[in-house]
């Protein structure tokens, strides 16, 4: 259920200028971005706007259904976008070796 007032819808012509920086661009990857890239963006920008780097029993549960909600949504948007010409430039941390190191 959601808490207070609706947020309004952003104006037809609203243009995003920037990006959180440590969210990589998933559309366009050989191969495809994974169920845990797409988790790990969607867990990245939760915690972005929440400001919330590690939940707690308090925020758990809002935290991880916001998680899987972005994580749907995203997939959805990944599938019905049509490929990209380039793929992105950066490539995700999930697929870099240092970061796959730590994570063992």
């Amino acid at each position: 259920m959601p808490h207070g007032p609706p947020l309004p819808s952003p104006p037809a012509s609203s243009i995003i200028v920037s990006m959180c920086r440590n969210i990589t661009t998933l559309r366009g990857l050989e191969p495809p971005a994974t169920a845990e890239e797409v988790e790990a963006a969607a867990r990245q920008y939760v915690r972005k706007v929440s400001g919330i780097t590690r939940p707690t029993a308090a925020t758990d549960e809002a935290f991880e259904r916001a998680v899987a909600t972005i994580t749907r949504v995203t997939a959805e948007v990944l599938r019905d976008l049509p490929p990209r010409r380039q793929p992105p430039k950066t490539v995700p941390p999930l697929r870099r070796p240092e970061v796959r190191a730590r994570m063992t």
